[in-house]
């Protein structure tokens, strides 16, 4: 009986097998080491293409945004009832989140109400490598009807950057068009990195204002902005830009106007500024307010198609 009883046991598993078409616990056994057995390690080539790969698909540049005036420094001209300061942090604020959001390493050379100096700004650009830098700026002028957006630049590596922010930023305004400008503005020209100053609109515009205090318009702003930085590679050679214009692809070299022979007006206020007892309050701006839109300046700048072969 003893003898019987244990064969029973020993065939059940086969019994149960052949009743209802489950798997031996062996194959289940095998399976199960087959589905957690170790993959093959891919070769250190394979690694170095995949790494090429995941990295070339991550933005890696920094970017550094540098909101305009700040503190003690309002920006503009007297007088004027919106301050620049405030407008240009604003949309600094809101393009951190935009870049950041695109995946670039994002560096605000202020992010609160206080004044840094154009050196410091500067020397924060100069600091990362495969940085690009980007100021943001408002206009003004005496003239209330003068409007318009905006961008400077200086350095040749600088106008690709400066067209593809230039061609969003114009295209997406309701303001009118005043092109691509090269100056040389402190801030552009000691930086060693591509570089460029946007002008988003003046101030002392009556509606350029409203739509500056508008929510809405500073981040529609801020996503033109980050849109030229993200697609600056895409900008086209002279040669192609009437082309890819007339095709609707890629982004066209913008001419510009070469402003370069015209004094730094920041450099001008501090030599006066040492020159002069006047308190500390006037100091150097990040970027003075000038009249840019004279009868006089459009007679003596040249439009040009190229940008500048050599630099000062």
């Amino acid at each position: 009986m003893r003898k019987y009883f244990w064969s029973l046991l020993v065939a059940a598993p086969f019994v149960a097998t052949a009743a209802y078409g489950l798997p031996v616990p062996s194959s289940l056994s095998s399976r199960e080491k087959r589905a957690v057995a170790p993959r093959a390690t891919p070769t250190p080539g394979a690694q170095r293409r995949a790494v090429a790969v995941s990295e070339a698909d991550r933005p890696s540049t920094v970017v550094v945004i540098d909101a305009g005036h700040g503190g003690f420094d309002r920006g503009g001209i007297p007088g004027q009832r919106v301050a620049e300061k405030t407008m240009t942090l604003d949309v600094a604020q809101r393009l951190n989140s935009v870049l950041t959001a695109y995946g670039y390493r994002v560096v605000m050379t202020r992010d609160s109400d206080v004044f840094v100096p154009l050196g410091t700004r500067v020397a924060i650009a100069n600091s990362y490598r495969n940085a690009i830098f980007v100021c943001i700026h408002f206009n003004a002028a005496r003239r209330g009807s003068a409007s318009g957006i905006e961008t400077y630049f200086y350095s040749s590596q600088s106008l690709p950057l400066a067209s593809a922010i230039h061609y969003y930023v114009a295209g997406g305004a309701p303001s009118s068009n005043r092109g691509v400008r090269r100056r040389g503005f402190y801030v552009l020209r000691r930086t060693t990195i591509p570089s460029v100053l946007v002008e988003c609109g003046f101030l002392t515009n009556a509606a350029e204002a409203n739509y500056a205090q508008s929510a809405d318009y500073r981040q529609k702003l801020a996503e033109e902005i980050g849109r030229g930085v993200r697609e600056r590679s895409l900008v086209a050679s002279t040669s192609a830009a009437n082309r890819l214009a007339a095709n609707n692809t890629g982004v066209p070299l913008q001419p510009f106007i070469d402003q370069t022979h015209y004094r730094d007006p920041d450099l001008s206020r501090s030599k006066r500024g040492k020159r002069s007892s006047k308190s500390s309050s006037r100091s150097t701006s990040s970027k003075r307010k000038h009249s840019s839109d004279s009868d006089l300046e459009k007679k003596t700048t040249k439009r040009k198609s190229a940008p500048a072969q050599t630099e000062d």
